[in-house]
């Protein structure tokens, strides 16, 4: 435990690096997500097809597999990325193929008349998307995404294979460095420490999901309840 205080610092730096690469690449799943999510229920066969070869192609590649060729593959194109850019760029690619096709179920949820009401109405295709479609998706995707999400932030720990400074490889050093000074191995103590911080992170995660579950879905009811309210019986 002396040597878990000692390297605190340094461990702080990597969960730091660990947290602006989650951060980042949630962001950017987000929104490539429901990017392709809508273009894969588009009315276009070619947009929609390209969203289904994007979809299928990157689920059907390992990521640990798209991790090492985008960092070893760049480079051949003229491309040449640094350890965190890489990671990024790949956990990015494999999360929002899956994420998309997590929107894509939540559209398919919807009943069909949903949007033949909207045209119906004389409703664009973009407000119906924007103002029918996307707000009736958000409480069934979010428990999927919350499990995407808690897999992405577990995945930045394969960062370190390309030599990613964050907080799986800074405790690898710090094991590499204590063993060569003292000849003993400390792997057991600072993994376990790496574990239980990657379990508080994706536990609190999971407690943020299913309050913000609850605070949407009352929203809803009361929206619904006061509808119902201001509707004439008569």
């Amino acid at each position: 435990m002396d040597l878990i205080i000692q390297t605190l610092p340094l461990l702080w730096r990597g969960l730091v690096a660990t947290f602006q690469l989650a951060l980042l690449t949630l962001a950017l799943v987000a929104v490539i997500s429901v990017l392709f999510g809508i273009m894969s229920v588009s009315r276009h066969v070619v947009v929609r097809w390209i969203a289904i070869v994007y979809v299928e192609f990157f689920r059907g590649i390992p990521l640990i597999v798209n991790l090492l060729f985008t960092y070893f593959g760049a480079p051949l194109i003229g491309l040449s990325l640094d350890p965190f850019t890489s990671a990024t760029v790949s956990l990015t690619t494999w999360g929002a193929a899956n994420g998309a096709e997590i929107v894509r179920g939540g559209f398919a949820a919807i009943p069909r008349h949903q949007g033949e009401s909207a045209a119906a109405l004389a409703l664009r295709p973009w407000e119906t998307m924007w103002f029918i479609l996307l707000p009736q998706i958000i409480l069934p995707v979010l428990p999927s995404f919350t499990g995407l999400f808690s897999i992405l932030i577990q995945a930045t720990s394969l960062a370190s294979l390309v030599g990613a400074m964050e907080f799986l490889r800074t405790a690898q050093i710090i094991v590499e460095r204590s063993t060569l000074m003292t000849g003993h191995s400390p792997a057991f103590i600072v993994f376990g420490f790496v574990l239980i911080v990657y379990f508080v992170i994706c536990f609190s995660l999971n407690l943020f999901t299913a309050w913000l579950e609850r605070v949407i879905g009352s929203r809803r009811e009361r929206r619904v309840s006061a509808h119902f309210q201001t509707v004439d019986p008569a």
